[in-house]
C-alpha cells in the first residue's frame, strides 16, 4: 500500500488529528540531486577516470534531499545485475528511501511541537 492509498484511507475514517501528510513531506523539500558512485568517484576522487557501464559505482544512485531548514537526507539504490540497471529507476527508488526518512523527522517534530503547544 502506497501513501496516497493509505492517506485515501485515513481521510475516509475521518482521522483528523494533527499529523503529517503526504503533502507536508513533500512541501518541505527544497531541492533534490541525484548522482551515482561514479560520478563522485569520477568528479570527486580522480577527475577523468573514466569507469565503464559495468562498474558496480555506475549502477549506485543516490538522491540527497535538502529540507526547507537546510536539513538533508539521503537515500540510495543499487541493482545487483548490471543488465536490470535503469538511471530513471534508480533516481525514483533513491527519492523513496530519501523520502521514507523524512516521515520519522517530520513526526518527531510535530509531537514535539504538540508536547510544547505550539501546533501551527
Amino acid at each position: 500500500m502506497g501513501d496516497a492509498e493509505i492517506e485515501n484511507e485515513i481521510q475516509s475514517k475521518g482521522l483528523t488529528a494533527a499529523r503529517v501528510t503526504p503533502a507536508d513531506v513533500e512541501a518541505n523539500i527544497d531541492t533534490e540531486w541525484y548522482f551515482t558512485g561514479a560520478d563522485a568517484v569520477q568528479h570527486y576522487f580522480v577527475p577523468g577516470a573514466c569507469l565503464n557501464m559495468e562498474s558496480p559505482l555506475n549502477q549506485l544512485t543516490f538522491c540527497v534531499l535538502v529540507l526547507k531548514n537546510g536539513f538533508t537526507v539521503t537515500g540510495e539504490s543499487a541493482c545487483a545485475s548490471p543488465e536490470n540497471f535503469d538511471a530513471e529507476l534508480g533516481r525514483k527508488i533513491a527519492r523513496t528511501n530519501a523520502v521514507n526518512k523524512v516521515w520519522p523527522l517530520m513526526g518527531y517534530a510535530l509531537k514535539q511541537s504538540l508536547l510544547s503547544g505550539t501546533v501551527v
